[in-house]
This record gives structure tokens, sequence and C-alpha cells, in this order.
């Protein structure tokens, strides 16, 4: 392990970050608020702690291996999460405490969403622009961006570029060079933010909110600046905007550079991720749209309307709200919780175990089920015209039965500490599928629960947004060994 290469990009990157700290003054300078002290003393205090990792190793030319990476970008996550809780703390309006303001920083980097703050209609500008800001860092990945963006680092990318993207991808790069890579995931995830805030802004919302709801929305991520959420506008017209953005960000990014090269939507439907996705996705708003309406909790065109947006905000991992859904009558909420760990696509800004996964499970539960049938017969496991590898589908359920064990784990540490079931149930699937709102005492706002579970849910969240592994992969005596 090189202690002083990871040093170096660890300070070179929290000086990257620490300069965004600056954008929320002018916000404050434009909207004419007293906030503009607390973030600059938060950005001098980023930039400095930056400036001393990066400084005493600046001149050590090393090449950062894949254990390095792994290093690296846990660790930027976790004091990304506790420098980025620093305006939330100055800042005397929200004067957050140290475990509420980590948790809601946390939050807005991971895309979680889960908040601790109520009155937000009351909050500065400068706050309410600055906790989307996180979610739009948060959503591509902050790794990316700097691999795009910070040539001057000196050392190959792929190694961060690959800890940011585990999963069962075809393809682990777009273009021959990961810096080329990570510009046109780039460029497409700032095309989408562009063309969604045009949208909301020419359906009615002003433009701070068009621009902060659109960092939420492709960043899947659920910040909202108001307390009634998205259901503060009551307009049909960017709700449907919305719903179309939400499922477009959940959709893999790499994905969606190929059909831009192609200039054609028929990749999207001949991919068979992004297909068992979009039929998903399109059954189970039927199923809650259908159930709202027969059991009369909502007329027709209701139904149709928050039951579908609901239903694409929860199972996205974005977790806007258009009407209280934990109010809602028999297994609905439930369902819709369940159909979050679904979450989307693989190389998408979504939480969750991500279709591509589950695609890659089904199927090779069907070939078992061919083999107990005929013992002799030789079943290919293919996902469209790719012959999925035994390595893969070995990550594959590796991933899947340590994500139910640590969901359970993190289940069991929030029962032990007071918390009830369907609190601490609903509690870990909004925090490890990176989702924002539960049931029980955190439907409203997670500011209620004991600073104990807050920890917990915190470490869930970068556990979530890291995939499991990239974390785990720490505490085990091998990545340590020589």
């Amino acid at each position: 392990m090189n202690g002083a290469m990871v040093a170096k990009i660890l300070g070179q990157f929290l000086m990257v970050f620490s300069l965004t700290l600056l954008i929320p003054i002018a916000v404050a300078v434009v909207y004419g608020e007293h906030t503009a002290q607390a973030f600059f003393l938060a950005f001098a205090v980023t930039f400095s702690l930056g400036m001393l990792l990066w400084l005493p190793f600046s001149r050590i030319p090393t090449e950062l291996r894949n254990r390095d990476g792994f290093l690296v970008t846990v660790l930027f996550w976790v004091v990304l999460g506790l420098t980025g809780a620093l305006p939330l703390m100055l800042v005397e309006e929200v004067h957050l405490g140290l475990t509420d303001a980590v948790f809601e920083s946390v939050s807005g980097i991971t895309t979680t969403g889960a908040t601790v703050i109520t009155g937000l209609d009351q909050l500065p500008k400068s706050i309410l622009y600055y906790r989307q800001q996180l979610h739009f860092l948060g959503g591509i990945g902050i790794v990316v961006i700097a691999v795009a963006i910070m040539p001057l680092l000196g050392v190959g990318g792929m190694q961060l570029y690959r800890t940011e993207n585990i999963g069962p991808s075809k393809e682990t790069k777009l273009t021959p060079r990961i810096a080329e890579t990570a510009k046109a995931l780039f460029a497409i995830y700032v095309a989408l933010n562009v063309a969604c805030t045009a949208a909301y802004w020419a359906a009615g919302m002003n433009f701070f909110d068009a621009l902060t709801h659109s960092f939420s929305t492709i960043a899947t991520g659920g910040f909202a600046n108001y307390d009634a959420s998205f259901g503060y506008f009551q307009d049909e017209t960017l709700y449907a905007i919305c719903i179309f953005f939400m499922v477009a960000a959940s959709l893999s990014f790499g994905l969606h550079y190929f059909a831009w090269l192609k200039k054609s939507l028929r990749p999207y439907w001949r991919n068979p991720e992004a297909r068992a996705f979009l039929l998903s996705l399109a059954a189970a708003a039927l199923v809650v749209s259908g159930h709202l309406f027969f059991l009369e909790h909502q007329d027709l065109r209701g139904s149709l309307v928050h039951g579908t947006f609901q239903l694409v905000s929860i199972m996205t991992s974005t977790g806007f709200a258009t009407d209280p859904f934990s109010q809602w009558p028999s297994f609905l909420p439930f369902f819709m919780l369940v159909m979050s760990f679904f979450g989307g696509c693989v190389g998408s800004t979504t939480g969750g175990v991500k279709f591509g996964r589950m695609v890659i499970m089904t199927r090779q539960v069907f070939r078992e089920v061919g083999r107990l049938v005929h013992p002799s017969g030789v079943f290919p496991l293919k996902v469209g015209t790719w012959a999925v590898p035994t390595r893969v589908t070995d990550a594959v359920w590796a991933f899947f039965g340590v994500y139910l064990g640590v969901y359970y784990a993190v289940v069991l540490l929030l029962l032990a500490s007071g918390l009830d079931y369907v609190t601490a149930w609903s509690a870990t699937a909004a925090t490890l599928n990176n989702l924002g709102p539960g049931l029980g005492a955190v439907a409203n706002h997670f500011g209620d629960i004991n600073p104990f579970a807050k920890w917990v849910l915190s470490f869930a969240m970068i556990l979530g947004r890291l995939e499991i592994f990239t974390v785990l992969v720490l505490f085990t005596p091998m990545f340590w060994r020589r």
C-alpha cells in the first residue's frame, strides 16, 4: 500500500472539491444572504486539509495500483461526507450538530436524499443550492469527474474508474482511453441536467427551482427545496417531465452514449437489461395505479398520476414525493420499497441491486431448472449476444449474498438501537438502496431517530453508493497483505 500516493491524490481531490464551495457564495450574493462567510470558512478548511495532504508528497511520481484505488475511493467518500458537513454546521439558519450535518452531507453526496432538516421552505437559497450541488457531484461519481478534469494527477485513472463501476458490465470503458470515457459520461450527465433544467423552466418552475431540481432528478437523489417535496408544484406537466428524466437517468449512461453515436433509439430496446427495467417499471406502475383506483384512494386520473410518479420515483431510488405514500392503503408502501431493491441499470445514477444483476440471476435460475430436466444438456448463459463468463455469474451471486447479509446486519443494529421493525427495515432499504424516504418514524424525515442509528445509516449510504464490495474489501486481511 502506497500511503504517500493515497494522501497525495486524496489531497488533490479535496482541493478540487473545496472549489465547489465557492459557488454557493455567489448564490448568497445574488440573493442577498448572509451565509457567504460560513461557506468561505468551509472552503478554507477543506482546501487547507487538502493542501496538507498533498504538499508533502507532491513531487513523488508513483503508479496508482488497484488496491490504492480502492482505498482512495472509499477514503474520499468518507472525507467528503465529513468536510461536506461544514457548511451545514456553520450556517446559522441550519446550524446542525455533527451527527445530523454528516448524515445530511453523506445523504447528499451519495444521492440518497434522506434528510434530517425540516422547514426547507424557509432556508436560505445558498443552502438549498448547496444540498442539490452535493447530489450533482455524487450523481456521476466525483472520482470519475476528477479523472476527466485532472490529467495532472499523473497516474492511471482506470483503477479509480473501476472502483466506481463494479458490476456485471460487458464493457468496462466506452473509449480506448479512460479519461475520454470519463469525459463522455460527464458530457452526457451535464447534457441531461441542461435538458431537464430547460424542461422544468419552460413548464413553469422558476430558474432556481428548475436548476436545483434537475440536479436531484438526474442524480436520482431526491432532495427538494420544499417540505412537500415535488408535490409542492401541483403540476401534472412537471410530474411528467420528472418521470421522463428519472427514467432516463436510470438507464445506463453507456447505453445513452451508444444511442447517441448511432442516432437511434433501438439500442435501448435491444439491450436486455434496459428492456427488463422498462417493462418492470411499466408493470409495477400499473399495479400501484390500479390498486389506488380500485381501493378508491384516488380517482382514475389521480391514481395514474400519483401512482406512476411515486412508483417511478421509488423504484429509481430518486425519492421525490407528490403524495404521502407511507399512508397509502394495503401493501403499496411495502411493494414500492421492495421495488427499490431492483433499482435501475448498471452504469446509471440509481441505487439498489441493479437490473443487470437481476437479469443474470434470472437467467441462471432458468438454466439450473433446465439442467434438472435435462441433466446432460448444455445451457450457455447469455444476455443478448453476450456469453456471460462464469466469473461474472459468481460475482453477481456473491454480491447478492453479501448484500442480503449487510442489509440484515444493519437492520439488527437499528433494532438494537431501539427502532421498531418497520422503521428499521425501511430505513435500511432507504439508505442502502440510496433511496431516501422510508416508513414508520422515517416516513417524513430522519431527524427524530437516535444518533447511533444515524451513524449506522450514514455508513449504509456509503456502502450502497460504492456497491458494498468496494468498502468491504478494505476489511479483509488479503487487502492489507503485501
